[in-house]
């Protein structure tokens, strides 16, 4: 019953899914269903607790042991006390929650996005590289619809906007589809092996 009970649950779960999906029944959709969502944001809650849970489990260990750089697991608790505390003492006026929200949240992740333009452009410059006619190809792309993004390019040429909004409109867009296409159909081949018990990883490896 260990394994056959989730397995049983995850197999009823998906078909009346899909049954909600494609074929509209009032009773499926406005009782069952509906059940079945409500108890998806309860499971979704307590695994969130759960997380939180393990991830002040795993840094309350770094601190007590001392390892290297603990003073950043420090930090890392006493933010996610502080920001999860805030808004339950100041429900009404929540001054506090926003100061901290405004003036460190969005900062840090203005920090966490400017880490991830230099990453990116590491890896485009390993990506251009010139090697390979395909190579090329992509350098020439990318820089027309960099310089038409750019005020810089439309002062150099006129034509730069133009050719850059081709490009991303014919081949972005069909490069786009195919990507969608072909994760859609993945999700699907997935949601599948999941929902008739073929994929068992969320057993934890049992």
């Amino acid at each position: 019953m260990r394994r056959e009970l989730p397995i049983a649950i995850t197999f009823v779960s998906g078909i009346l899914f899909l049954l909600d999906y494609f074929v509209k029944i009032p009773y499926l959709s406005e009782y069952v269903v509906g059940h079945f969502l409500d108890w998806a944001i309860v499971v979704a809650a307590f695994a969130l607790l759960l997380g939180a849970a393990n991830l002040l489990r795993i840094h309350v260990q770094r601190i007590v042991k001392g390892k290297k750089e603990w003073w950043n697991s420090l930090i890392l608790l006493v933010a996610m006390f502080v920001m999860a505390i805030v808004p339950i003492i100041w429900t009404q006026q929540n001054a506090v929650y926003e100061y901290l929200f405004k003036h460190f949240f969005e900062h840090l992740n203005g920090t966490m996005f400017s880490l991830l333009a230099f990453y990116i452009a590491s890896a485009a410059y390993r990506a251009f590289r010139i090697r390979t006619k395909e190579a090329t190809v992509l350098l020439i792309a990318a820089v027309v619809v960099m310089l038409g993004a750019t005020p810089i390019g439309a002062a150099i040429w006129k034509g730069f906007p133009q050719y850059s909004d081709w490009l991303q409109t014919v081949f972005t867009t069909a490069g786009m589809r195919g990507i969608m296409i072909g994760a859609s159909l993945g999700a699907m081949v997935t949601a599948l092996r999941i929902i008739f018990g073929i994929d068992r990883s969320y057993f934890g490896g049992q």
